[in-house]
């Protein structure tokens, strides 16, 4: 049993590790500490519930309808490329990439909202999280396991990486470093945004 929950938290982690719309967000606010606890537990939770969708069975039916796919590609281009011209306009103004004092921090409302879509208008999250790992997870004897151990591995990260990006605000606190991190983002949700649709054309 240990060894499939450890198996289900390794692959869950080797699927969200890499930075994407979702991460940059999460690292975003705990650079900023602007309601981390709950960004935190909105792509917990969801990834939970993608999990256990996945794992029920799901993820093939998803995977069978072109259509569905078609359209959660689209809208997740468009969702990305939007926070990519946000991020383009604070990278060009750097009076509102400060710290601490001068930005005004984003309403709850506004950061809640970013953080739902960038984790249910994202495509990769239902290929990768519900298709991808309900797939394995189907292969084990206990199939469950294996996805309480990815649900383990995703609270792990996203607290991670929310709550333990304070560590880096001394670097952050220099606008200019805000700026090259909103470009690098930038640059990573037109490069995604572009690839679904080539491959949604292809």
């Amino acid at each position: 049993m240990l060894t499939t929950a450890l198996a289900g938290f390794g692959f869950l982690l080797s699927l969200i590790v890499a930075i994407g719309a979702q991460n940059a967000f999460v690292l975003r606010q705990g650079l900023r500490r602007e309601h981390v606890g709950i960004v935190v537990a909105i792509c917990a939770i969801s990834d939970a519930i993608l999990i256990a969708v996945g794992t029920a069975g799901v993820g093939a039916v998803v995977a069978a309808n072109q259509t569905l796919l078609v359209v959660v590609t689209v809208l997740g281009a468009g969702v990305l490329l939007a926070y990519a011209v946000a991020a383009l306009r604070r990278a060009a103004r750097p009076q509102a990439l400060v710290v601490d004092g001068v930005d005004e921090p984003g309403g709850l409302a506004a950061v809640t909202l970013t953080a739902v879509a960038l984790t249910w208008l994202n495509p990769h999250v239902y290929l990768d999280t519900v298709v991808l790992l309900g797939s394995v997870a189907s292969t084990y004897s206990s199939p469950w396991t294996f996805a309480a151990g990815a649900m383990t591995g995703s609270v792990l990260w996203f607290a991670g990486l929310g709550f333990g990006a304070g560590l880096l605000r001394p670097l952050f606190a220099k606008p200019v470093a805000w700026r090259i991190f909103d470009l690098a983002v930038a640059v990573i949700m037109i490069a995604v945004a572009v690839g679904l649709l080539l491959g949604l054309a292809g």
